[in-house]
């Protein structure tokens, strides 16, 4: 009898040993698979005004790859004016000496032919910016003439679905001369930043409520790229929440919530004596990743986007609206409920976009 229970007293052990080694192995095969994921063929990325201080923030975290994930290799194509071609050049020597292992190749140049040759994602930073004496109808020209030109350089030489986001302001427009002067590239393909503020509100529904930031979900940045903007907190979550019922201070939420957001940029000026860099960098990598790899499950963010005529917004216009993003394309959320306060910010800015397209048509017919 004893010899009997000491054999299955010895099967038993077996079958825990092997089961114990087993769940082992798939542990160390699941770990391994996670720590050795294949890293991919490199991709061309081009970055416009990268000279300057959103470009030189941004380099960075493309090479560490926060824009398109760990196992995508990439090639680094830099362009500015003739101007800055040193800073341009020394960009460059710090990006290889930062031994970044992502980064296959970099290439800083000033001519657009070469900079644009192969891109798949072309991220628009640089631009004319607005100085004190000009009127909208000034930077719209300049602008104009900047984003007409290297609409031609990547129709022509970019690759078939290139993906480009506008940084540099007027960005929503800027983004829509791109897109007129450029129409062999879809129209989806063309966007404009608008996850900066996104982001900026997020941080202040988290700040607000003493919570960290990515416990807060679905706001939404609706229009323009500018002090009209309308951020959006009657969609949103916080830990699973209303935004509304978590803060309970519609006062807040109405009017200093919403100064705040729109004022950011402002404030960032006044604080630091020059706009922001870093928080526009990394939302630069915010929007691509999400766009490329796709939102989560249940998460929404915001887009400039050519308008399709969704929530009444007039068709053609780069507006910002909420997005999902699936499979490298992305798609307008439908069907939220828009109260009578809320239409009325959303046309106001939706009637400053127009007002911008004006001029930059203006601008273009006269060419």
């Amino acid at each position: 009898m004893s010899g009997t229970n000491n054999a299955r007293s010895f099967q038993f052990a077996h079958l825990l040993a092997a089961g114990a080694f087993g769940a082992l192995g798939a542990f160390f095969t699941c770990y391994l698979s996670k720590r050795a994921q294949p890293v991919r063929p490199p991709i061309r990325v081009l970055i416009t005004g990268a000279a300057g201080q959103i470009g030189y923030a941004l380099s960075s975290l493309v090479g560490h790859g926060e824009l398109l994930g760990k196992s995508q290799r990439v090639i680094l194509h830099l362009l500015d004016v003739e101007t800055a071609t040193e800073p341009l050049n020394g960009l460059k020597l710090e990006l290889i000496d930062s031994a970044l292992p992502l980064l296959t190749d970099v290439i800083a140049t000033t001519n657009p032919t070469e900079a644009c040759t192969g891109v798949s994602i072309a991220i628009m930073v640089g631009g004319f910016p607005r100085k004190a004496h000009m009127e909208r109808k000034d930077i719209m020209a300049m602008n104009g003439s900047i984003y007409s030109k290297h609409a031609y350089a990547l129709e022509k030489y970019a690759c078939k679905g290139c993906k480009v986001v506008v940084v540099a302001n007027p960005a929503n427009t800027n983004a829509v001369i791109l897109s007129q002067c450029a129409p062999s590239i879809p129209r989806k393909n063309i966007t404009c930043l608008t996850r900066l503020d996104h982001n900026r509100a997020l941080g202040q529904v988290a700040a607000k409520l003493n919570i960290p930031v990515n416990v807060v979900k679905n706001v939404t940045i609706w229009g323009n790229h500018s002090s009209t903007q309308y951020p959006d907190v009657n969609h949103g979550c916080a830990n699973g929440i209303t935004i509304r019922n978590a803060i309970r201070d519609d006062n807040w939420l109405d009017n200093e919530f919403v100064s705040i957001v729109q004022q950011r940029g402002a404030a960032i000026i006044k604080a630091r004596n020059l706009s922001s860099a870093l928080s526009a960098a990394s939302s630069v990598c915010d929007h691509i990743r999400d766009w490329v790899l796709g939102t989560p499950p249940g998460h929404w963010v915001s887009m400039g986007v050519i308008s399709d005529g969704s929530y009444g917004v007039p068709e053609g216009l780069c507006y910002s609206f909420p997005v999902t993003c699936k499979d490298g394309d992305w798609n307008i959320v439908q069907g939220l409920d828009i109260d009578a306060r809320s239409r009325q910010k959303m046309d106001d800015t939706a009637r400053e976009l127009e007002e911008e397209r004006r001029l930059a048509q203006d601008y273009l017919q006269s060419l």
